[in-house]
């Protein structure tokens, strides 16, 4: 059966942040009127996966009624260290999404990159968080979104190893329906409707598409 194109949409922060944030995600926040005006352009989209990073409380104020309003589903990449953190997802936030049809994955335990972790840290982000999030969601935590997109050829080892089904990137291109890894398109404070036409829906130029599938290969393999 052949492989058929996908299109991975990620959002992270919507409206105000509640909470301090790190050097450089302010780029990731964007408007209420943006991500409403983004989210019903791709519910027109053929084969499109909506999902969300980082568990900030406006995943659950914000985007949660916006998907259910429009009957989209959507995956959640959670931060179980945030749980109950100023501006970031309660536990009982967690529940709602999934009694509300939504997935949950992990995002790890604390934000930090999970290239080059010592044994510990590599326990606490793909171990501890992801049990941590199954318990409090009462499901199985199958998918994973690597922090800060940073991966390696160990990294998708030890994922694979730990029974993962699909890791998703930041590596902003189209992806493959059933592959292992999913590359997705993270919404930024500059899109707009157009420019995630242009970037998403308009086949990138051949030097353009070599030079994402090279970048790909050598994270992988290095």
């Amino acid at each position: 059966m052949p492989e058929h194109r996908a299109l991975n949409i990620c959002f992270h922060g919507i409206g105000n942040p509640a909470r301090t944030l790190e050097p450089g995600e302010d780029r990731y926040w964007i408007s209420v009127d943006e991500f409403h005006r983004i989210l019903d352009e791709i519910a027109t989209w053929p084969d499109v996966r909506i999902s969300f990073d980082d568990g900030n409380a406006s995943d659950v104020e914000i985007g949660f009624p916006a998907l259910v309003e429009r009957g989209l589903t959507a995956t959640f990449f959670v931060l179980a260290g945030r749980f109950g953190e100023r501006g970031s997802l309660s536990e009982t936030d967690v529940i709602e999404l999934h009694r509300g049809r939504m997935k949950i994955g992990t995002h790890g335990m604390d934000h930090v990159p999970w290239r080059r972790m010592s044994n510990a840290v590599r326990d606490r982000e793909l171990v501890q968080a992801r049990q941590r999030i199954a318990e409090v969601a009462g499901t199985d935590i199958l998918e994973a979104a690597l922090p800060l997109g940073q991966y390696d050829r160990k990294l998708l080892a030890d994922l694979k190893g730990l029974g993962y089904r699909a890791v998703h990137t930041s590596d902003r291109r189209a992806a493959r329906r059933g592959r292992w890894i999913q590359p997705r398109f993270s919404v930024t404070r500059v899109d707009t409707v157009q420019s995630l036409r242009d970037s998403a829906l308009k086949p990138p130029p051949l030097t353009k598409s070599l030079e994402l599938s090279v970048k790909g290969v050598l994270k992988r393999l290095r």
